[in-house]
């Protein structure tokens, strides 16, 4: 009889239970990391071993040598960089996905990771509005999904000029010209860069960040012929939407692919109270967001959707003899994203929405909304303290008065341990940003976090 099971039963038993006391002590533990990557570094084994370790003990000791190295990005008052937290089915899915192991690239081979992964795209299609039978693909991050979604968009535009780029490649191609707000995502920069399509024409915003359809129609007239247009659904700073149902007419008019880099935004969309921010998303050729931003499922998990599949899969589809490939339908998993191998990571998505239902998901995504305004509202309160942006989403962007004091007052915070808020700089200015992700942050954790600000704010002339 086969050994397997013995040789994995002490090992997770031992992740078990490292895994629960990690998440028991998130509520009352200091945000940040109490040591940083060279200390952490220093304590490692500086050689390889010459002999094996026990599976168990190798668990132990990770355990203990990771452990004050780790943030707690779970925590409720974690604010920095839009990183959501785990939701329990969620989680325990992505145990499971590692532990059946399955390569979730062809359907014919991985049956069981293809058929929940297409559950849970036609789920999320109708969760936020977007065309029925588009193409959707399970990517690394919001940076990889939009590197899908504008590789559907030059394949689009390459086609339609008569040019096979499959065989042909980008020299002498005709030419493509992109555009896309100056407070872009520098996601959409480096996707670009890796399409070896250049930089982007920047289009002209107003104070919160949102494109002019005005200046884009401008800027289109001006660099006539193939085009792709980048909207933006969640402005990193203010988290304000672009006027998507102007925008995209402008484009359309003009014969260009739109693409939305909806990293975190895009989740409006599920909402009947946000929703209006986004008026017209529906009608843009393709779409970028993260699975563990707003909707709180594990890293890494992105999410490209394309409404023409026919582009998607000519950018990226390949046929070998020893695939055994799908002819119709669906069509493989690996012909919607650049990896032919990867872990079944739509299957968190599904066990994630399983879990919400429609009207959980929709209270999830208000109530990180209304967290941001609460936070909002408490900082306002606090002498000195001046809210930046509109909020109509999950972001605030704060200032304590000159450049120099904010940056002092944001670096006591995040060595203070209650909270972590990371600073940056919005037109012109230091700034204090709060992202709003987690799905465990209530009003305690927001009463905390500006109790937590305040004394970081009095204790600075």
């Amino acid at each position: 009889m086969s050994a397997l099971p013995d040789a994995y039963g002490a090992a997770l038993e031992r992740a078990m239970a490292h895994a629960t006391d990690w998440l028991a002590s998130v509520p009352e533990r200091a945000v940040r990391p109490e040591s940083d990557a060279d200390q952490v570094a220093a304590s490692l084994p500086p050689r390889l071993p010459d002999g094996p370790t026990d599976a168990a003990d190798v668990v132990d000791e990770l355990a203990a040598l990771a452990e004050p190295g780790l943030m707690a990005i779970q925590s409720g008052r974690f604010y920095g960089w839009v990183m959501g937290g785990t939701l329990p089915a969620a989680m325990a899915a992505d145990w499971l996905v590692t532990a059946w192991d399955q390569n979730a690239g062809l359907r014919f081979a991985t049956p069981a990771a293809a058929a929940i992964e297409e559950s849970a795209a036609a789920w999320l299609l109708d969760l936020l509005h977007l065309p029925e039978g588009s193409d959707v693909g399970f990517t690394t991050g919001a940076t990889t999904a939009n590197f899908v979604g504008l590789a559907a968009g030059r394949q689009y535009l390459m086609d339609e000029a008569g040019w096979d780029l499959a065989d042909l490649g980008l020299n002498g191609a005709p030419p493509i010209t992109t555009f896309a707000g100056r407070e872009r995502h520098a996601a959409v920069d480096l996707a670009l860069r890796y399409l070896g399509l250049g930089s982007c024409v920047p289009v002209h915003t107003d104070q919160q960040g949102r494109i002019l359809p005005a200046a884009l129609a401008d800027a289109m007239d001006q660099q006539p012929g193939a085009s792709l247009v980048c909207l933006q659904a969640g402005n990193l700073h203010s988290g304000a939407f672009d006027p998507m149902a102007e925008a995209v007419a402008v484009a359309h008019d003009r014969g260009a692919w739109v693409h939305v880099d909806g990293a975190f935004g895009l989740w409006a969309a599920v909402s009947p109270e946000l929703g209006k921010h986004l008026a017209g998303v529906e009608t843009a050729d393709s779409w970028a967001t993260d699975a563990h931003k707003t909707l709180n499922v594990p890293y890494d998990c992105g999410l490209a959707i394309v409404s023409r599949p026919d582009a998607v899969r000519r950018a990226f589809s390949v046929h070998t003899s020893y695939l055994i490939a799908t002819e119709a339908g669906p069509g493989d998993p690996f012909e919607k994203v650049p990896e032919m191998s990867r872990r079944a990571r739509g299957i968190p998505v599904w066990a994630a929405l399983r879990q919400l239902g429609r009207s959980g998901t929709i209270a999830m995504v208000e109530g990180l909304a209304r967290n941001a305004r609460a936070l909002a509202e408490g900082l306002s309160g606090i002498p000195g303290v001046e809210i930046l942006n509109d909020v109509v989403f999950t972001q605030v962007s704060v200032s304590f008065g000159s450049d120099e004091r904010t940056r002092r007052i944001t670096q006591r915070l995040m060595a203070g341990g209650a909270v972590w808020m990371s600073g940056s700089e919005w037109r012109g200015r230091d700034i204090l940003r709060i992202s709003v992700s987690n799905w465990s942050t209530d009003a305690a954790d927001v009463a905390q976090s500006v109790e937590a600000v305040r004394r970081a704010a009095e204790a600075e002339p």
